[in-house]
């Protein structure tokens, strides 16, 4: 009875590590060198796996389970993994050995400041603690942690959200210190980070996204798809916009994960979300919806689709909901001669129709993938009413209009610059090599270093940040070795001293354990995992237990 990875496969290869048997592939270090052609997820070796469970256990979002207990739309996984080995053998070759980076015997201890709370800085923070003796100050803008785990998954994702008990353990170390509810370069600069820590390194993600640059992108009822995801997760210090969901039909302009969950949460029977942590205002609303089609665009086929095999293995499994392909000659043939287990492969069986975009949807609900198309302008007077598309393909130069109103742009996510480094506008992320901030000059910037995707770009899921930050923490640590890190003149008692001189209202471990425990105990009233506080005044209304223990009684 092997084992297989399926749908809420993290690819943080945990379970790569764990395996004695080398029949979990492709390893970090096989996608680095692009073996496999495969990053979404990883795969069991039914041949080789000895059914020892080591996987499973060590699996972060239990996402590795027994082949002969696969049930419903999870039984194409079996095949899925499988199919990888048949494709790929070379993957039964050992990766060379390799020893994490660490700093010399008998070296002090040294200080870190990680900016950011999400994935990426709690496998830093996580490296850091397990690989030297560093003590890590935590600090967040928002007085909640999480990051992408809190405003980023789809709220009908509770494995991948699993994760976040990996990372609890780190909140609590003795050698780490939360600073919630604090702006680095609003409240605090980079050079008094500095001033206080031998290093400082940013994970701050990509809070932005990137404009499709038509004509119409700024009429109502256009709206990008970080605005849709923080209006469906509750994300604090972003209004809430207004979603129009009053017409049959909105089209989501991309094709990647982001792309799919937008659809999905727009389709799903809300009593189901109402069962998760979905933000109560997004609940209502949808509730309300009108909406019975998501058209998702893809400018390229269906081989080259960016969301991932076990996304679309989820689309396909939403009760009361059809997935359907716009046909078009292209599409039908890159399916039919598609190798088997590949993206394009898997909608072999999935109904190809033809299309009315200018009438409204049939009855029902479904999500159209529509291949080969790109958008040239989102048309309508006060508020948008259709959008005119163009075939990629280079067979016919028509336009046709779809009518729908509300867009959905969900091309890839943009960082922002970060206050006091230096920022490369046409990447989106701070220039560094192995994440080592990198001036002007092309010169390491001391003490500065980046993880995650202002480190790398928006790619790569949750578990790619384990890889990248082991990078950076082993750069960092290689610093330290060589005395290249600014010795810090204020101690860890004055940065904390400097902090509630700025703010009074700084959210340290207790408090942040107090909202968690005010947000599950008022979803556990419901049967929810928990009820999300919306704004950041709330949250630290519940940041303080005796004021919220008062508003219970």
């Amino acid at each position: 009875m092997a084992y297989a990875v399926t749908q809420s496969c993290c690819n943080d290869a945990t379970c790569v590590s764990v395996c004695p048997v080398n029949c979990i592939h492709p390893t970090p270090e096989e996608r680095a060198a692009g073996v496999g052609g495969l990053s979404e997820m990883v795969f069991v070796d039914p041949d080789t796996c000895i059914d020892c469970g080591a996987c499973a256990d060590a699996c972060p979002v239990g996402a590795v389970l027994p082949v002969d207990l696969l049930r419903g739309p999870d039984t194409v996984f079996a095949d899925l993994n499988r199919q990888y080995y048949e494709a790929h053998p070379e993957s039964a070759t050992w990766d060379a050995l390799a020893f994490p980076v660490a700093p010399p015997q008998g070296s002090g201890p040294f200080r870190v400041a990680v900016v950011g709370t999400g994935p990426s800085a709690a496998y830093t923070t996580r490296a850091l603690l397990t690989g030297s003796p560093a003590t890590v100050t935590m600090i967040d803008r928002l007085p909640v942690a999480g990051g992408l785990l809190r405003s980023g998954v789809a709220p009908d994702h509770p494995q991948t959200k699993r994760i976040e008990d990996t990372f609890a353990w780190t909140y609590d170390h003795p050698r780490v210190s939360v600073q919630l509810n604090v702006a680095v370069g609003a409240d605090v600069s980079h050079a008094e980070l500095l001033a206080h820590h031998h290093a400082v390194v940013y994970a701050v993600g990509a809070a932005t996204d990137k404009t499709l640059g038509i004509p119409g992108e700024g009429l109502p009822g256009s709206v990008s798809a970080t605005e849709v995801v923080a209006w469906y997760n509750a994300q604090p210090d972003r209004a809430p916009v207004e979603i129009d969901l009053s017409s049959p039909r909105v089209v989501v302009v991309g094709n990647g994960n982001v792309a799919l969950d937008v659809a999905r949460v727009l389709l799903t029977d809300p009593e189901a979300l109402a069962r998760t942590d979905i933000a109560d205002h997004a609940l209502e609303a949808l509730r309300r919806s009108a909406v019975r089609e998501v058209v998702v665009l893809g400018r390229r086929g269906p081989e080259e689709a960016a969301y991932s095999r076990a996304e679309l293995v989820g689309m396909r499994a939403i009760d009361g909901v059809d997935l359907v392909v716009a046909d078009h000659p292209a599409t039908t043939a890159a399916v039919d001669a598609a190798p088997v287990g590949s993206k394009a492969a898997m909608l072999r069986d999935v109904g190809r129709v033809d299309v009315a975009w200018e009438a409204d949807p049939p009855p029902g609900k479904r999500v159209v993938l529509a291949f080969w198309t790109a958008p040239v302008a989102l048309d309508g007077d006060e508020a948008i009413t259709s959008v005119r598309v163009r075939d990629t393909t280079g067979d016919d130069s028509s336009e046709q209009t779809i009518v729908a109103g509300t867009v959905v742009r969900s091309i890839g996510y943009r960082g922002t610059p970060v206050p006091g480094l230096p920022f490369d506008e046409v990447t989106g992320s701070v220039p560094n090599a192995r994440g080592r901030v990198l001036g002007r000059d092309g010169q390491p910037v001391p003490g500065a270093y980046v993880v995650g995707w202002i480190k790398r770009g928006s790619k790569g899921g949750i578990g790619a940040n384990r890889a990248c930050a082991q990078e950076t923490v082993a750069a960092l640590i290689e610093d330290v070795s060589a005395g290249r890190l600014p010795e810090p003149t204020g101690s860890a008692r004055d940065f904390r001293t400097l902090l509630r001189r700025r703010r009074s209202d700084v959210v340290g471990v207790r408090r942040m354990r107090a909202i968690d425990l005010a947000e599950r105990r008022n979803g556990a009233l419901e049967g929810r995992p928990r009820r999300k506080f919306a704004t950041v005044p709330e949250l630290l209304a519940a940041a303080t237990p005796a004021r919220w223990l008062g508003r219970q009684r």
